[in-house]
C-alpha cells in the first residue's frame, strides 16, 4: 500500500546497468592510470603500508596486517585480491623493479603458490618510497574511501615512471591492456630527451629506449612488432628463451639459461615431455630441471646423430621456449581508457610530474609565505621588547594580551599569537640574529619558489633533475637481448637440401639416409650391408630423394597421406628405421604401396602443371591433377576408387605430356600418351591401360617426356636386367596386350621391375636379405627386347630382390 512503482524499459536499464558496471571495472579495477601506473588496488596496498610506516629500513611486517589495514581501510573486497596483489609486486620474475620486499615463500617461476599471508612478511621497497615522494605536501587530489571516514590518493606523486619500467596487464569488460615493461635506465634517458625536446619523433624515442626489457630476460627475436608498438601502441613482439650448446658425458645438450616471460616453467617442461611421447620430439633423451636459487638451466639430452639446430628451432615452434607478448597499451587518461604509444606514455608522465611540482611547489610557498608573514612579528616588536613585556605583564589573560599587541604595533592576529608563544630564550641577541637570517633566506626561497610556478623551463630542469637522481639510485643492465634480424626460422633453412635414400620395409619401417653412405661397385658384384630387417621382415622399396622435397604416400586401398623428406626419421644404413604407422594415420589392414615425390606444393603454378598418374595391378589407370594432392589432411584423403580384388600399384608425376610404358609380370610391355587418359577427380576409379591375360599382374609403370631420351631398364627376380631403346617399342592405344620386352625363362624369373634410364645414372638394387648394391646404368648393356639381359646381381638360394631403383646422378652428388 502506498508504494509507487515506476515503469521502464528492460533494455534501457540492462544497457544502464551494463555501462555502469563496465565502467566500473575499467576505472576501478583492471585499468593502470596513465600517471602512476598503477590500478586501485596496488595503490591501496602502497598507500595502507606507508600509513603503518612500513618503510624499507624497519623492520618486516606479517601480510595479515597490511591485507588487514588495506581491508578495512581502503578496499572492501576479498582477502585473497590484496593478498595476491602484494604477492606478485614482490615477485622478480613478475615485475621489472619489485616494489615490495617480501620474505618468505612468495611463489616460484614453476607458478608455486605462495605461503598464507600469516606466514610472509613484507617491507617497502626503496623504489616504492620514491612512489609515495611529497604526497604530504598537497601534492595530490585526495577521496573519500568506501565508508567516507577516510581519504584516500586517486594518484600517487611518483617519481618513477612507473607504467614505463614495470607494465601493467588487465582484462576489463570490452577491452584488455598488456603494457611490457622497460629498462629504468634507458626509460629515463628518454624522457629526458622529450624533455629537452618535445618535439622529439618516435624514431628518436627508441634510440634511447631500445626494446621492452623483461625481468626473465631472454631474447627479443625480430624488431618489427617492437617498432610497431612504439609507434600504434598496439604489436605482437616474439620472445625466444636464452640457449647454448654443451656436451655432456658425450651427448650433445641444449641448455636453457633464460625463458620467455610469464611462461611456467614445469608446465613448458610437460609439454615437452608430451610432445615426445607423440614423436613430435624424437631428438631428446632426457630432460633435466637443475634450476636453483642461483639461477635457471634446463638441459634437454638428445640422442645421437640428432640435428641440434632442427631440434631447438622444434622447440621454438611447439613449446614456450618462443612465445609471443602481444603489445597493447591501455591506460586510464582523466579516467577514461585510451590507447598510447611510447611518446604518449613519456608525455603523461611528464605532465603529471609537472602537475606534483606546480602543487608541491604552492604547497612550500604557502608555508614559506606564513612563516615570513610570522617572522615579520618578530622583526616589528625587537626594538621593542620592554613595551611588549610590559604590555603582556598589565593583560589580564591571552587574549587581551593578543588584542593589545594588535593595536599597539599594527600585527596580525597570527603574529600576535606567535609572538605570546615565544618562549624567553628566543629574545637573546643571539636568537634574535637567527630570525634575521631565517627571514632572508624565506625570502630567497619564495622568490625561487615563485619562479618555478612562473617558469616552464625551470619546472622542467627540476623534473630532469630528479629523474637523474633515480637513475643513478636504480640504474641497472638491460636484461633482455633483442635479435634486429631475427625472422621466423623454418626448418628447411636448417637442413641441407642435400640427395637421401628412403628405404622402406615390407613391414612398413622408413628412415632416411644420406646417399653418401653407399658406393659404386661393379656389375656383377655381392653388394655391402645395408638396413637390417627384423625377424621375418625385408627391405621392399627404395626412393632416391632430397631433403626438401614432399614424399606423397599412396596405399593400396587408394588413400593419400603427406609428409617433407626431412621429417622421416634419419638413420645408417644398417638401422631399422621407423613404423610409417606411426608418422602417418594409416589403418591396420592397408599399407603404401607407391610413392611420389614432389616439388613445393604451395606453390600453385607447380601443382596446377603437374598430374598423378597412378595404375593399379589390374591395369587400371587413372590422371588426377595434383592440385588435388597438395592439401592432404591428418587422416589422409582419397586418391583413387579401388575396385574389389584390385589394389594401387604405382603413382608417378607426370607434366600432362608423356608417354605411357605399363609392364606386367609375364614380360610384356605397352607404350601409349597420356593423352589418351582424360583427367578425372579423386574419387573416381580410372579406365583400363592394359588388357591383362589371367594370372597376369602389372609390375610396374614409367612415364617418359615425348622428347626425352633414354632406355627402358628391365630387371626380373632372378636377378637378370638389360636397357632397350625406347623407340623399340611402337606407340598403341591404350588397353592394348602389349609387346615382348625381356625373355622370361626359368633362369630370369618373371618380370619385377621397368625403369627409364639415361647413361649417367646409377641402378641400386636391394635384396630382401638386406644387401645392397649399387652399379652404374652405363655398364649395362643395351640389348634388344627378346633377349634375356645379363646377371646384375648375384642372388645366394632362396634370396630375392625386393627393390630396384635408379639414381639421378647430378653434379653436385659425390659418390665414395
Amino acid at each position: 500500500m502506498g508504494e509507487k512503482l515506476i515503469p521502464i524499459n528492460i533494455e534501457d536499464e540492462m544497457k544502464s546497468s551494463y555501462i555502469d558496471y563496465s565502467m566500473s571495472v575499467i576505472v576501478s579495477r583492471a585499468l593502470p592510470d596513465a600517471r602512476d601506473g598503477l590500478k586501485p588496488v596496488h595503490r591501496r596496498v602502497l598507500y595502507g603500508m606507508f600509513q603503518l610506516g612500513i618503510f624499507s629500513k624497519n623492520t618486516y611486517k606479517k601480510s595479515a596486517r597490511i591485507v588487514g589495514e588495506v581491508l578495512g581501510k581502503y578496499h572492501p573486497h576479498g582477502d585473497i585480491s590484496v593478498y595476491d596483489t602484494m604477492v606478485r609486486m614482490s615477485q622478480k620474475w613478475i615485475l621489472r623493479y619489485p616494489l615490495i620486499d617480501g620474505q618468505g615463500n612468495f611463489g616460484s617461476l614453476d607458478a608455486d603458490p605462495p605461503a598464507a599471508m600469516r606466514y610472509t612478511e613484507v617491507r617497502m621497497k626503496k623504489i616504492s618510497e620514491e612512489m609515495l615522494s611529497d604526497i604530504k605536501k598537497d601534492t595530490v587530489d585526495m577521496k573519500l574511501n568506501f565508508d567516507d571516514s577516510l581519504e584516500e590518493p586517486t594518484v600517487l606523486p611518483t617519481r618513477i615512471p612507473n607504467l614505463l619500467i614495470n607494465g601493467s596487464s588487465g582484462i576489463a569488460v570490452g577491452m584488455a591492456t598488456n603494457i611490457p615493461p622497460h629498462n629504468l635506465k634507458e626509460t629515463i634517458k628518454a624522457i629526458c630527451a622529450y624533455i629537452d625536446d618535445n618535439n622529439i619523433s618516435i624514431e628518436q624515442i627508441i634510440e634511447y629506449i631500445k626494446a621492452p626489457d623483461f625481468p626473465t630476460g631472454g631474447i627479443i627475436y625480430g624488431y618489427d612488432g617492437v617498432k610497431k608498438a612504439f609507434h600504434t601502441g598496439k604489436g605482437r613482439i616474439v620472445l625466444r628463451a636464452k640457449v647454448h650448446f654443451e656436451e655432456i658425458k658425450g651427448r650433445q645438450c641444449i641448455i636453457v639459461d633464460e625463458i620467455p616471460y610469464q611462461v611456467n616453467k614445469s608446465e613448458m617442461i610437460n609439454r615437452t615431455v608430451e610432445l615426445i611421447k607423440v614423436g613430435k620430439m624424437d631428438g631428446i633423451y632426457q630432460i633435466r630441471d637443475e634450476s636453483d636459487r642461483n639461477g635457471l638451466r634446463i638441459v634437454y639430452m638428445l640422442k645421437q646423430n640428432t640435428n641440434s639446430n632442427v631440434l631447438l628451432n622444434n622447440l621454438f615452434k611447439y613449446t614456450s621456449l618462443q612465445t609471443y607478448f602481444n603489445v597493447n597499451n591501455i591506460a586510464l587518461v582523466n579516467g577514461k581508457p585510451v590507447k598510447l604509444n611510447i611518446k604518449d606514455l613519456i608525455q603523461h608522465f611528464v605532465d603529471h610530474r609537472q602537475d606534483v611540482i606546480i602543487r608541491r611547489t604552492q604547497y612550500e610557498l604557502k608555508k614559506y609565505k606564513d612563516r615570513v608573514h610570522t617572522l615579520m612579528g618578530f622583526l616589528k616588536i625587537l626594538d621593542h621588547l620592554d613595551q611588549m613585556i610590559e604590555l603582556i605583564k598589565k593583560s589580564k589573560d591571552h587574549n587581551e594580551a593578543c588584542d593589545r599587541l594588535i593595536k599597539k604595533f599594527i600585527l596580525s592576529k597570527n603574529q600576535s599569537k606567535s609572538i605570546l608563544d615565544l618562549r624567553l630564550q628566543s629574545l637573546t641577541s643571539l636568537e634574535i640574529n637567527k630570525i634575521k637570517r631565517e627571514y632572508e633566506e624565506l625570502v630567497k626561497n619564495i622568490e625561487n619558489l615563485e619562479n618555478v610556478l612562473l617558469k616552464h623551463s625551470i619546472r622542467m630542469k627540476i623534473i630532469k633533475k630528479e629523474l637523474l637522481d633515480i637513475k643513478e639510485k636504480y640504474q641497472d643492465g638491460r636484461r633482455t637481448k633483442i635479435d634486429y634480424l631475427g625472422n621466423e626460422v623454418h626448418i628447411e633453412d636448417l637442413i641441407v637440401d642435400e640427395q637421401v635414400v628412403l628405404t622402406i620395409s615390407h613391414a612398413g619401417y622408413i628412415k632416411r639416409t644420406s646417399l653418401s653412405e653407399y658406393k659404386c661397385q661393379g656389375r656383377g658384384g655381392v653388394g655391402n650391408r645395408g638396413a637390417s630387417a627384423r625377424e621375418s621382415d625385408f627391405l621392399n622399396h627404395l626412393l632416391i630423394a632430397t631433403n626438401h622435397q614432399y614424399l606423397l604416400f599412396f596405399t593400396e586401398k587408394g588413400k593419400c597421406f603427406w609428409l617433407r623428406v626431412y621429417e622421416i626419421p634419419e638413420g645408417s644404413k644398417i638401422s631399422k628405421g621407423r613404423a610409417i604407422q606411426n608418422m602417418i594415420h594409416i589403418q591396420k589392414d592397408d599399407k603404401v604401396n607407391a610413392y611420389i615425390l614432389t616439388g613445393d606444393l604451395t606453390d600453385k603454378k607447380y601443382v596446377q602443371n603437374h598430374y598423378v598418374m597412378m595404375v593399379t595391378q589390374k591395369g587400371i589407370i587413372k590422371k588426377t591433377s595434383l592440385e588435388n594432392y597438395s592439401r592432404p589432411r591428418k587422416d589422409g584423403i582419397k586418391a583413387i576408387l579401388i575396385r574389389e580384388g584390385d589394389s594401387l600399384l604405382e603413382a608417378i608425376l607426370t607434366k600432362g605430356k608423356s608417354h605411357v610404358f605399363i609392364a606386367v609380370k609375364s614380360g610384356r610391355i605397352i607404350r601409349f600418351s597420356e593423352n589418351n587418359v582424360r583427367k578425372t577427380g579423386r574419387t573416381s576409379s580410372g579406365v583400363i591401360g592394359i588388357n591383362l591375360k589371367k594370372y597376369d599382374i602389372v609390375i610396374g609403370m614409367i612415364c617418359v617426356e615425348e622428347e626425352e631420351k633414354g632406355n627402358v631398364l628391365v630387371v626380373s627376380d632372378k636377378g637378370f636386367g638389360k636397357r632397350s631403346n625406347l623407340k623399340d617399342y611402337r606407340i598403341t592405344n591404350r588397353g592394348g596386350k602389349g609387346i615382348k620386352t625381356i625373355n622370361i625363362t626359368k633362369k630370369t624369373g618373371s618380370l619385377i621391375s621397368i625403369k627409364h634410364v639415361k647413361d649417367p645414372d646409377d641402378l641400386m638394387i636391394i635384396k630382401k636379405s638386406g644387401i645392397i648394391i649399387r652399379i652404374p646404368i652405363s655398364d649395362i648393356r643395351v640389348m634388344g627386347r627378346s633377349t634375356q639381359g645379363v646377371r646384375l646381381i648375384y642372388l645366394k638360394e632362396k634370396d630375392e630382390i625386393a627393390d630396384v631403383e635408379k639414381i639421378d646422378k647430378k653434379p653436385v652428388v659425390e659418390f665414395l
